[in-house]
């Protein structure tokens, strides 16, 4: 499977599932008559990231990903978010990025030595990056907010979390 196969559609159907759980949290909060932009500043715990910053880091962390093994720049988010639809563009704007992106980039993304600035002068080759980093990365931010959602009360299951599974009908 190519770098760009293992990133770019599993990080889209990663960003559709959490523009979902957005929806839901709209749902939910007019159901019960509250500003839904009251959830922006929840957290699970005093010393973790807000709902705001997990929904700007699991969208940093899909951008970055698919970047550096894209072999692009990374499109400029200030992280000045305030509203709920501000957070919904951002989302809507990295996933169209992300779709934009050429596969060829990706053609030697597995082997190539990537020095990201968090590793302090240190290298890492792109499977590595993705699979020990990266895409733990995401799919801690991506629980995190899913948490936070769900311990504000909406209702999201574990299958809007995973979201669509690619079916078939087996061959013999």
């Amino acid at each position: 499977m190519s770098m760009y196969n293992a990133t770019v559609p599993q990080f889209t159907q990663l960003l559709d599932n959490l523009s979902g759980w957005l929806v839901e949290a709209e749902a939910y909060a007019e159901a019960r008559g509250f500003d839904v932009a009251v959830l922006l500043d929840q957290r699970l715990y005093p010393d973790m990231f807000s709902l705001r910053r997990q929904i700007q880091s699991s969208c940093d962390n899909v951008k970055l990903c698919c970047t550096r093994l894209g072999d692009v720049e990374a499109p400029k988010h200030e992280d000045g978010e305030q509203t709920w639809d501000e957070l919904k563009a951002r989302l809507a704007e990295v996933r169209a990025f992300i779709q934009g992106l050429d596969p060829e980039g990706f053609s030697d993304a597995a082997k190539r030595e990537l020095t990201p600035g968090f590793l302090r002068g240190r290298a890492v080759l792109g499977h590595h990056y993705l699979n020990q980093f990266a895409l733990p990365n995401l799919y801690f931010h991506l629980s995190m907010t899913y948490a936070i959602l769900r311990s504000n009360g909406v209702q999201l299951g574990k299958m809007k979390f995973i979201g669509n599974l690619t079916t078939y009908e087996p061959t013999a």
